[in-house]
């Protein structure tokens, strides 16, 4: 058996891995600790495609097979120059996983977990992507799920999440009040909270953007561009680094600039008042509905990750991201507005001539109203 355990973020109180527990007595998100064994380019399985050939990474018993029933060939996406006149500067297309967004990382291995520990039912809240990957997941390890969704959610991404089997139950307020109906339910019906903000075994699926990143460029970006909302990918990413520097596999961490909507941006707001609070904002309607979070869950540790890389943080108004959203289109790569926020980042920052950057695109334009 592995020896896993939570830790709070704030208070740092340990408790034991359990699929009842899903945040510390005193409200705050938890960290997964686990004893984590060598790794090297060695113990890629190079027989795997996906995410997977990184399962020595992984928090899984090396035995343990429960991830094979679940795996659909997510991760390993490919990673491409963004055009001739840009050759120092990567798109890594994660819109090419099973359910069309990067949140197949994640989902993938929080269900693992959950099949190995028997979960019959899983609850998680989203603004589409994360309840579409849980969904397909669920349905693929035979774990009912319920979905909590807000009103104003893509039909698009309602209609995948409803053709992968899932309940949905719709939400009217705010993405902060879809959290909080999720969450009463998980304490009404005594669920498993499958939350891709509050489970840290998420973290552990979207960490290996940063591990394919490293295997497939043989060394460290320059830059990252992340977009964030509840900072599911950025997070992901800077403990991945941290992991294959820890292990002696990179010397240095990247720059992580992240992207917010100028409409919903209280990291941002934070961030240029050199706070590690934030302060909850009204969102004032974005198109980037992914990253519309007006109170992230783990704001601090997003601040202090891009504060520890030396980054920043971009903000994106609508136009930009319409902008952004046709320009991207024009290079060969159809994605939704939450996506093209990243290239807008890309566009006002200051580049040096041999930067070596990296940006996600995170999911599909076909899941989106705009056309």
């Amino acid at each position: 058996m592995l020896k896993e355990k939570y830790v709070c973020v704030s208070c740092q109180t340990h408790f034991n891995t359990i699929p009842q527990r899903w945040r510390c007595q005193c409200g705050s998100p938890l960290n997964l600790a686990w004893e984590k064994p060598k790794f090297s380019k060695e113990h890629i399985r190079h027989d795997l495609s996906g995410m997977w050939r990184y399962a020595n990474a992984l928090p899984f018993h090396p035995n343990d097979s429960v991830w094979e029933e679940i795996t659909m060939g997510e991760g390993h996406t490919p990673l491409v120059p963004l055009s001739k006149e840009d050759p120092h500067t990567f798109v890594k297309v994660d819109y090419m996983m099973p359910t069309l967004s990067f949140k197949d990382r994640g989902a993938a291995v929080l269900i693992a977990k959950a099949k190995e520990w028997g979960v019959k039912k899983v609850v998680a809240d989203s603004s589409g992507n994360a309840g579409t990957s849980i969904a397909a997941y669920a349905k693929r390890a035979r774990i009912d799920c319920d979905i909590f969704l807000g009103a104003g959610t893509s039909p698009k991404k309602v209609a995948q999440i409803k053709a992968h089997g899932a309940h949905i139950r719709m939400v009217n307020g705010t993405r902060e009040d879809v959290a909080k109906a999720a969450q009463m339910a998980v304490q009404q019906e005594d669920t498993f909270y499958a939350s891709h903000v509050f489970n840290p075994y998420f973290f552990e699926g979207t960490k290996t953007y940063a591990y394919e990143i490293w295997e497939q460029i043989n060394k460290v970006p320059d830059t990252l561009i992340i977009p964030v909302g509840n900072g599911t990918l950025l997070l992901g990413v800077y403990q991945g680094f941290c992991e294959l520097m820890a292990q002696g596999l990179t010397p240095t961490l990247p720059k992580i600039i992240a992207v917010q909507a100028e409409n919903c941006a209280p990291l941002a707001q934070a961030f240029h008042q050199q706070r590690i609070e934030i302060e909850t904002v009204q969102n004032r309607g974005t198109i980037a509905e992914g990253i519309a979070i007006a109170a992230p869950a783990r704001s601090k540790q997003i601040l202090q990750a891009i504060k520890e890389t030396n980054g920043y943080i971009v903000t994106a108004n609508e136009q930009e991201i319409i902008e952004a959203h046709t320009a991207l289109a024009a290079k060969g790569f159809y994605v939704e507005p939450t996506t093209a926020a990243n290239y807008v980042a890309y566009m006002k920052h200051q580049k040096t001539e041999q930067e070596l950057i990296v940006l996600p695109l995170c999911g599909s334009g076909l899941k989106t109203e705009r056309s």
